[in-house]
């Protein structure tokens, strides 16, 4: 069969001489693919795709692997756009100590931040620095130069307007910057005066209507640079950006909006000028519709992320009752900013590995409930119970999950072709599956599970003594004790002793009458081992 362009196929190769297994990353240069390549055999079955390259290269594609990729995360389409309305029934929220124990708490709210713009964890202790460890609780604090985190109240010589009592119209926030901060956090310690309630509005779903309701004035303020400006005695930042960013296809990707500190485009001629503070204006009155403006009010311990290069926020005037020339007040957050790439990386991971875990589960209920290789017990309980046992000889977390893992090789029906007569190889079988998502010290020993088992038996006198008919049977298919040369090798392993372990709660993890925990028992902990 012909295979339609090479270079892209060749480019994307998964083979681990063209891509490091850990990370994905590419151990080539475009340029030392050859002139001329071209695919000499190609065939596909129900594995994927095989090619063999003119350069005597070969490459197995799985099925599925040139599945298209979902719109850039960044832009429109893959956002939920909404006005006011929309969380009748509730804001995306989640507590504060649930999002911490629950990843799949931690999932919602990341997605939430994500797909909406915005989320509000409740129960944030209401103390100085709280702000910080949330950041941190997905990703990292952006310094500036307001600090690691800044307060939002009521300042004796502000220099910033957001420190007066004044009401603030929906805003991005440092639109002077580039890049700018793409996340902000904001910190409730206390609310207790006469106004000060929160506000936000969907810039893209503004930005949206502008597009909907006039197509010139969008286009103009997409295509316009705008300066923004920034100073204080000692900071000078500038940044010049349309109000409007779109990706390469015409998609929202971005929207800046700050008139406290937008400056007036350069170059402009007369009328070019009308025509843009006309768009301007138009886009402002958008965002002030009052049907676009969620209003709330945050209370002592709340805090609320929100993308700032989508929403824009807003307050209500509050009156600084309490005020001193120390600056404290009714309202007091505490803000910091961070980046939407590391939320949207652990949101990644946190997915990545639930799903892992979720398959890993379903093999323990589905194919785990038959029976294993003729024992007395299941496989499932019979690698439960293994794992029971390292917990209870006080093993690390890693040999733990070894122990609970070591068998997932017979899953998808190999265990079958063991009893009957074939070698499945199934320690190996089962490191190769879990060395993407586990260390060497959970894999290694599964790995070497079975030499243990062939090495025990050279090394231990009257160990062969203790295996049960199956072991026995599956032993002389494995290739039956070691060599004393054999052993001394295998004795020199770094992981040797943590195998020889794992053999051990192996064989003795075969009792019908012993209480089995469930898989989910042990998830928390495998999440934790997880890379």
């Amino acid at each position: 069969m012909s295979v339609p362009h090479p270079y892209w196929l060749r480019d994307n190769c998964p083979c681990s001489e063209c891509r490091d297994p850990r990370g994905g990353q590419k151990l080539f240069q475009i340029g030392d693919l050859p002139e001329g390549l071209s695919a000499v055999e190609a065939t596909r079955d129900a594995t994927g795709l095989a090619v063999r390259w003119s350069d005597g290269h070969r490459s197995h594609y799985p099925t599925g692997w040139d599945a298209p990729a979902g719109p850039d995360e960044r832009t429109e389409h893959a956002k939920r756009l909404w006005e006011a309305a929309d969380f009748a029934r509730g804001l995306p929220e989640a507590d504060w100590s649930a999002y911490l124990a629950d990843p799949e708490e931690r999932i919602a709210v990341l997605a939430a931040v994500r797909r909406s713009g915005f989320a509000l964890l409740r129960g944030v202790p209401a103390e100085e620095g709280q702000v910080l460890r949330v950041a941190r609780s997905f990703g990292f604090v952006r310094e500036t130069n307001y600090g690691e985190l800044f307060d939002v109240r009521v300042e004796p010589d502000p220099a910033n307007l957001a420190f007066t009592g004044r009401a603030i119209a929906p805003h991005t926030d440092n639109p002077y910057r580039d890049p700018v901060p793409t996340l902000q956090l904001l910190h409730c310690l206390r609310n207790d005066g006469a106004g000060g309630d929160s506000g936000l509005v969907d810039g893209f779903r503004a930005a949206a209507l502008l597009r909907e309701q006039d197509p010139a004035a969008f286009d103009l303020l997409a295509r316009t640079p705008v300066p923004f400006r920034y100073r204080d005695r000692g900071t000078e930042l500038s940044a010049e950006r349309p109000l409007i960013g779109l990706d390469p296809r015409g998609a929202i990707r971005e929207v800046r909006f700050n008139n406290r500190s937008a400056g007036s485009p350069h170059g402009l001629a007369p009328a070019e000028l009308d025509a843009f503070y006309a768009a301007y204006r138009r886009f402002a009155a958008i965002t002030l519709r009052p049907e676009l403006r969620l209003d709330f009010r945050l209370g002592p311990g709340d805090c609320l992320l929100l993308d700032n290069t989508r929403l824009l926020h807003a307050r209500t005037a509050f009156e600084p009752g309490g005020a001193t020339r120390e600056g404290t007040g009714h309202r007091h957050l505490q803000g910091c900013y961070a980046d939407l790439d590391a939320l949207s990386s652990t949101l990644a991971v946190l997915r990545r590995t639930t799903a892992v875990l979720d398959e890993l589960e379903a093999l323990f209920a589905g194919e785990g409930s038959a029976e294993y290789l003729g024992e007395a017990v299941t496989l499932a309980a019979h690698m439960l119970q293994a794992a029971t046992l390292a917990r209870a000889a006080g093993a690390p977390p890693a040999l733990v999950a070894a122990a609970l893992l070591h068998d997932v090789g017979h899953f998808r029906g190999s265990g079958r072709e063991l009893m009957a007569g074939t070698d499945n190889r199934h320690g190996a079988t089962a490191a190769a599956r879990l060395a993407p998502h586990f260390p060497p010290a959970v894999t290694e020993p599964v790995r070497l599970h079975v030499d243990a088992k062939r090495y025990l038996c050279t090394a231990e006198p009257g160990y062969a003594d203790l295996l049960s008919p199956a072991s026995v049977h599956t032993l002389a298919l494995q290739g039956g004790p070691m060599s004393p040369d054999e052993a001394a090798a295998f004795a020199a392993h770094p992981f040797s002793a943590d195998a020889v372990a794992v053999r051990r709660w192996d064989e003795a993890a075969k009792d019908p009458s012993a209480a089995t925990p469930t898989f989910a028992e042990f998830r928390p902990m495998l999440r934790e081992l997880m890379r």
